[in-house]
């Protein structure tokens, strides 16, 4: 009966240390592999390889991704020409990996001048829809990226597809020194 209890208790000590080195070892996975590693504020740089956007060389896009999978981006050139900031969702595909899929509203610009003047201006054009692949860093510090580009008219129509860009971002807190 001794045996039996010995074994018995060596089992289940072996057991519980399984699962507590278990609980541990999880608890330690840095970002990249926490469902959440994106979450927090992000800056990057983009450049483009193909389409409308492949002239611009200093584009800068800041992102805020939220906790339970929504984001909103703004970039140095929503001003130029007016639009809001795009829209979004993103998810984690693997260990340190993640998509994000957002939108963002295109704008006409005015036929004149004086159309402006009477109270016109930047009327809707279309909405552009991004679709970026994300490999986080082991850190959970950095980023690359690579982005895809599709831009719709009004009535839903596809006018430019495949727009392609690659991205270096880094995360954005009270550590950093730079803007």
């Amino acid at each position: 009966m001794t045996n039996v209890r010995a074994i018995l208790v060596g089992t289940l000590a072996a057991m519980l240390l399984t699962v507590g080195f278990t609980v541990a070892s999880s608890a330690g996975n840095g970002p990249g592999l926490d469902d959440e590693a994106l979450v927090g504020a992000w800056r990057s740089r983009v450049q483009f390889t193909s389409g409308a956007f492949a002239t611009v060389k200093d584009l800068e896009l800041m992102y805020a991704f939220n906790a339970g999978g929504t984001m909103t981006e703004s970039s140095n050139y929503d001003g130029s020409p007016p639009v809001p900031p795009a829209y979004g969702v993103w998810r984690r595909v693997q260990a340190g990996q993640y998509e994000a899929r957002y939108s963002f509203y295109v704008s006409r610009p005015p036929q004149a001048f004086e159309d402006i003047a009477r109270g016109g201006g930047w009327s809707p054009a279309g909405i552009g829809v991004i679709v970026e692949k994300i490999a986080l860093a082991a850190d959970g510090r950095t980023y690359t990226s690579t982005l895809r580009v599709d831009i719709f008219d009004q009535a839903g129509k596809l006018v430019e597809s495949g727009s392609e860009a690659f991205g270096r971002g880094s995360r954005m807190d009270f550590k950093s020194r730079s803007p």
